[in-house]
């Protein structure tokens, strides 16, 4: 006879019970996404992510660009600051008795390009008179490091003036020095020759690591002495490179891994008005030859990163260079109006203009005995660039004019370079008159591929993955070439994140896509959110690079088809095949509050690794990655086990990457 069970036994079976129904309801509500990877997939763009590079926000001078000191050659002018003018960032220096004066002089400058330099006479020595910088809201130094200096000078003549001579020596000392006056650092040069600008050039090294130094360049002897392009760079730039870029924020640009690099811009091509066009050719060559001109987003651009110093960066980090030109058009919202300032090269001046254009592919690819290759091979680069991509314009009015000049430059480029992909242009909306004329234009004249951009709220990206699934594959391709969701918290990276899966999934039509903003400085903002956030001595990646840098480092070139059932509509997935590794790769994006469970199903593997790496973004939606937050969102990765099937889980506000290598 069985004895009925004790409580305890009977409140055991039913937590038992209980346990098993959750497990099983559990089982029963995971996403199922099953695979085949017998399938051979479907070949998109192995070009698909990259960077777009514009100078706003101080991305260059006093950013990437490693130069320190400001307005080094005079150019400044009130055209980009109402209080700017060719003395601005710079301090006249009188010290321990010294008495001099200060003129800014254009008699005789250095280059035709750079009008300005600064002419000091020496009446009495004392201690020094001359000139101080503080940089780009300081100079920042490291103890220990060295420093490169270099100045063109121009010795008029030694002595007081009663007893002047037009030859002899006249020194200079070159300190580095605290805002307090302590000495950092010093080393001498020495002006001699009154008939032609001479470059001189010492080392610095620093005694300490301070974030807001200034430079200082004092002549010790009676005279009159000019001075241009003064100038201070780290020895210690990106890859050891002259004239180079700032180590540290070109090393997180490097780590994106980025396939392309669009560059100048942005509004930056297309210029305020046809005199602020930006122009390849004023922007290659000797620094000090260079023509300067002022910046759309109202500060200065020295050109010191010009079309040479971008192609070498494109090449250091393994990107393809992706310049872009103006379309014989200027911004139509030049001269501060809304739409209605467009101005156009005349027609008779545009078949120089076309031939600038050709002139760049021929410097970019042509060899070292073209008269433009001789030019990159001048600066140290005899081997082609291998240029493929150039865009034609930017965000621009579709007008008839515009049509004329775009079909101009367009027919001379297909006729004489048809290896090259032009990239048209749609205008700055993801919809609207300029968007449907520029569409209707570039299938009317066979471009290759067009260029669209968007800046939307997070919730527009979520609503719109299926944006690609309906474009026509015969007709032009797309490059998403600005686009951001107006934010820099993990929910906007997220959403970006679910974005970027229709774009993997929609690769074979979406064959370039970039992130803009790059850069932004703070303090020295015009335009939020972007992708890095730097100081002086400091590199900040936001949320949405993190994002950004996990799409690069895990693109494939094969889109795998898949099937998800018994997923919320929160969740967005691709798989891709890296095809030089093999490697299958999954990318999950939970923009929900609640854990997703997952079953992964494989079939059709030959062999199938046993562990995989799995790389999870995820936290607060409304993190932000600010220089105030002391725990910045990063990825956390992990090894776990895989097999035909396995578990797994997309945690809340998640971006989840898992990784299964070829075995």
């Amino acid at each position: 006879m069985n004895r009925p069970p004790s409580p305890a036994a009977s409140l055991r079976a039913i937590v038992s019970v209980g346990l098993l129904m959750i497990a099983v309801h559990a089982a029963s509500s995971a996403a199922t996404l099953s695979l085949d990877l017998s399938q051979p997939g479907k070949a998109i763009s192995p070009d698909l992510f990259g960077i777009f590079f514009e100078d706003i926000n101080y991305a260059a001078d006093g950013g990437l660009y490693a130069e320190l000191v400001q307005n080094r050659s005079f150019e400044y002018q009130p055209t980009e600051q109402p209080t700017w003018g060719p003395l601005t960032g710079w301090e006249f220096i009188q010290r321990g008795g010294g008495a001099g004066e200060l003129w800014v002089d254009s008699s005789c400058p250095i280059h035709p390009n750079n009008r300005h330099c600064a002419l000091i006479r020496i009446r009495a020595r004392g201690e020094g008179v001359g000139l101080s910088n503080a940089g780009f809201d300081g100079i920042a130094v490291k103890a220990g490091e060295s420093y490169d200096f270099s100045v063109f000078a121009r010795m008029l003549h030694v002595g007081d003036g009663r007893d002047s001579k037009p030859a002899g020596q006249l020194p200079l000392s070159v300190r580095l020095e605290t805002k307090d006056g302590v000495m950092l650092g010093e080393a001498s040069v020495e002006a001699s020759d009154p008939a032609e600008w001479k470059r001189l050039t010492a080392t610095i090294s620093a005694s300490q690591t301070v974030s807001d130094a200034r430079l200082v360049v004092l002549a010790k002897a009676p005279g009159l002495i000019a001075l241009d392009e003064i100038s201070l760079f780290p020895q210690k730039t990106f890859k050891g490179r002259r004239n180079g870029l700032r180590a540290d924020l070109a090393q997180t640009i490097a780590e994106l891994q980025p396939k392309f690099m669009r560059f100048p811009g942005g509004c930056l091509v297309h210029g305020d008005g046809l005199g602020n066009l930006y122009r390849w050719k004023d922007t290659i060559g000797p620094v000090e030859q260079r023509k300067q001109q002022a910046n759309i987003w109202r500060y200065h651009q020295s050109v010191g990163l010009g079309y040479f110093e971008y192609f070498q960066f494109c090449e250091d980090i393994g990107a393809k260079p992706l310049p872009v030109v103006a379309a014989g058009v200027s911004c139509q919202n030049s001269t501060r109006t809304r739409g209605t300032g467009q101005q156009c090269i005349p027609l008779a001046d545009m078949p120089a203009y076309v031939q600038e254009v050709l002139d760049l592919i021929e410097w970019a690819n042509g060899p070292s005995t073209s008269t433009w290759g001789a030019k990159r091979a001048a600066a140290g680069h005899p081997e082609p660039f291998h240029l493929e991509y150039l865009g034609v314009g930017n965000e621009d009015k579709i007008t008839p004019e515009f049509k004329e000049r775009f079909q101009m430059i367009f027919d001379a480029v297909k006729a004489k370079h048809p290896e090259i992909t032009v990239i048209g242009t749609v205008g700055p909306s993801p919809a609207g008159t300029d968007f449907d004329a520029g569409w209707k234009f570039a299938g009317e004249q066979g471009v290759a591929m067009v260029d669209e951009h968007y800046y939307e709220k997070p919730e527009w990206f979520l609503a719109n993955g299926a944006r690609y699934e309906s474009y026509d594959r015969a007709k032009p391709k797309v490059y998403v070439g600005e686009y951001a969701s107006r934010g820099n918290t993990l929910f906007n990276a997220l959403a970006e994140a679910a974005y970027m899966t229709s774009l993997e999934r929609n690769g074979d039509v979406v064959r370039l896509a970039s992130y803009a903003p790059l850069l932004a400085k703070i303090g020295r903002t015009q335009w939020n959110p972007d992708l890095i956030y730097f100081t002086n001595t400091a590199v900040r990646p936001s949320v949405n690079y993190r994002v950004q840098q996990l799409f690069g480092a895990n693109s494939g070139e094969v889109y795998l088809e898949s099937a998800l059932s018994g997923a919320p509509s929160d969740l967005a997935f691709s798989v891709v095949r890296d095809s030089r590794t093999d490697d299958v790769i999954f990318k999950i994006v939970n923009t929900g509050a609640s854990a997703v469970p997952l079953h992964i199903q494989l079939s059709g593997a030959k062999s199938l690794a046993p562990t995989a790496t799995k790389t999870v973004l995820a936290g607060d939606p409304k993190s932000v990655n600010g220089f105030d937050n002391p725990a910045p969102l990063a990825p956390v990765s992990t090894t776990i086990s895989v097999a035909e099937s396995f578990d797994d889980e997309a945690p809340p506000h998640s971006l989840t990457v898992i990784r299964i290598p070829a075995r």
